[in-house]
């Protein structure tokens, strides 16, 4: 075997080879001590893997002993708070049903907007729902609602209130109602996510008054979240529209349907105010008739004893023999049932009328104006009295400001049909609007006449009910009249026939069986004033000016050809 150069220098010149300078080398032993020194070499490697691998062990050891060192202390911490003496225990628990037994007239409660005025002086008692809450270390925050207004809370352990309470209230079902005994403070910085921004509520005593299943079918901060198909960033959380209605009582508590139906209410408080300042009487009208009130086929049979009835599809009849009867001016607000199988957005079978009826001297526009700045009148009280909960709904759902003119833009059903084909719609002298081109022209008169609100005048008589007084100059029209918002219908009304004869003939021309309707038109056999008047739908009318997408978000427990329930 040949050696190199290198290899005899390598063996001969390496400090612990010294011993081999001067002997005989040869090929096998220089093997040989390579050999040897790869097997040190890997000794080696072994022995410090062994120490690395070592010490971690014992370091996860370590750590191991420590975390079950930690565990055993909570556990034994959390044992003694359970086992010692709870010194807050009568100031929480679960009140028993309160059946009417006590007064506590001792406790006087607050709404949560009012407690600003109360800040540092002393406690106060305050009921509300538990909006969220949580419980970290000895601290719990509670945010209380009261339908929309929330206010945050806060438990410490202390003096007053021991771990156990703090347990509790951290466990309380989203949706409870429960009673507080709190001080107001102030605090210095401002609490977004609640409506009282600069004041918080220190709970002394706390009490479920009526506790809420721990499973809720839909969360109300889903709920009320706002709907803005243009931001990409934000949560894609959306209950669907079944859901909200078969959990209608969940789904009202969300702030911004607290603030629709509490405006609608203003809807029926305005139209009642107004009208009654203009001299009308507000009348009650029946809602099982013997007869179709507006003919035709849109209604529903009841059984009624041996006979059969029907659901008035309007107080039409009834408002007319008022007049009848000298009442002069008269109104009503009732149920009006419709048998449309219709599942669009803004059609219900049934829904809140607001109708109105007046008698007048020569022409019907004394009512047609009369009715407009009632319309008027609303649209400024909503705005000057409801904005904030204008602005609540505009926190969910994307509202724009309702424009409108004073007085009302008025124009002929003719010119809106030749606005129609001036944008290339092709319609018929005596054809009814439908449904698109109604919104079409909404937007066309909006763009010409900058308003949201308009009233259309002379509408062909073919597309009237049968009780409708023709245009005396044009036997194609009718002295009849819809009034719009957004482009959509929200009243229908005209000149009623006051003469008993030509109303018989009218409502044969209709195929209206005039035996079930003997009793209308008998009272105007005694004598009866000119008058005219309109059926307005509520839910439609705050829709509209809402600008909202769907009539079931302004009807309580909506009714369709699909829903029943709840």
């Amino acid at each position: 075997m040949i050696i190199s150069e290198e290899i005899k220098k390598r063996v001969v010149t390496e400090p612990r080879n010294a011993w081999f300078v001067g002997r005989k080398i040869t090929a096998d032993f220089v093997h040989s001590k390579m050999v040897e020194e790869k097997e040190n070499v890997a000794a080696s490697g072994q022995e410090t893997v062994s120490k690395k691998g070592a010490k971690k062990q014992a370091k996860a050891a370590k750590k191991a002993e420590q975390k079950a060192e930690n565990a055993a202390a909570n556990a034994a911490e959390n044992a003694a708070g359970e086992n010692a003496v709870d010194h807050a225990a009568s100031r929480y628990g679960v009140s028993e049903m309160i059946q009417s037994k006590d007064k506590r007239s001792e406790r006087e409660f607050l709404l949560v907007p009012d407690l600003s005025k109360h800040v540092d002086k002393g406690l106060v008692w305050v009921r509300g729902r538990v909006h969220t809450t949580r419980a970290k270390g000895k601290q719990c925050f509670l945010v209380l609602r009261q339908q929309s207004s929330t206010v945050q809370c806060i438990l410490a352990v202390g003096d007053v209130i021991s771990k156990q309470m703090i347990k509790f209230a951290g466990n309380i079902p989203k949706e409870s109602i429960i009673d507080i005994q709190a001080k107001p403070i102030g605090v210095p910085i401002k609490i977004e996510s609640c409506t009282e921004q600069f004041v918080e509520l220190c709970v002394e005593q706390l009490f479920v008054i009526s506790q809420a299943k721990p499973q809720l079918p839909l969360q109300i901060e889903d709920a009320a979240r706002p709907e803005n198909p243009d931001d990409a960033e934000g949560l894609n959380i959306r209950v669907n529209q079944d859901t909200r209605l078969d959990n209608r009582v969940l789904d009202l508590r969300t702030p911004a349907n607290q603030a629709i139906f509490r405006l609608e209410a203003g809807v029926c408080r305005l139209f009642r105010d107004i009208l009654t300042d203009k001299g009308f009487t507000e009348i009650h009208t029946p809602k099982i008739i013997s007869a179709a009130s507006e003919g035709g086929a849109n209604v529903f049979t009841v059984s009624y004893f041996k006979d059969s009835a029907y659901l008035a599809q309007s107080p039409q009849l009834y408002k007319q023999m008022a007049i009848a009867a000298d009442f002069d001016k008269v109104f009503t607000v009732g149920a009006v049932f419709r048998a449309e199988d219709s599942n669009t957005h803004r059609h219900l079978t049934e829904f809140v009328g607001l109708d109105l009826e007046m008698a007048f001297k020569y022409h019907y526009h004394e009512v047609l104006h009369t009715i407009g700045n009632t319309f008027t009148a609303i649209f400024k009280g909503l705005r000057d009295n409801y904005s904030r909960e204008i602005e609540a709904v505009g926190q969910q759902y994307k509202v724009d400001a309702f424009k409108f003119l004073e007085p009302p833009l008025i124009l002929q059903f003719s010119e809106g049909v030749a606005m129609l084909r001036e944008a290339g719609v092709e319609t018929g002298d005596e054809e009814d609007l439908s449904t698109p081109n109604e919104k079409l022209l909404g937007r066309l008169v909006k763009a010409k006449y900058d308003t949201d609100f308009y009233i259309l005048d002379k509408f062909p008589l073919a597309i009237r009910p049968f009780y409708t007084m023709p245009d005396p100059n044009n036997p194609i029209y009718s002295n009849s009249y819809d009034m719009f918002m957004r482009g959509e219908e929200i009243l229908s009304g005209a000149q009623r026939i006051h003469d008993p004869e030509y109303l018989m003939e009218r409502a044969k021309h209709h195929g209206i069986d005039t035996t079930k309707i003997a009793a209308y038109i008998e009272s105007f056999r005694y004598g009866c004033p000119p008058h005219a008047g309109g059926g307005i739908g509520m839910e439609r009318v705050v829709m509209l000016y809402l600008g909202l997408d769907n009539i079931r978000k302004t009807s309580m427990f909506p009714r369709d050809p699909k829903r029943l329930t709840p």
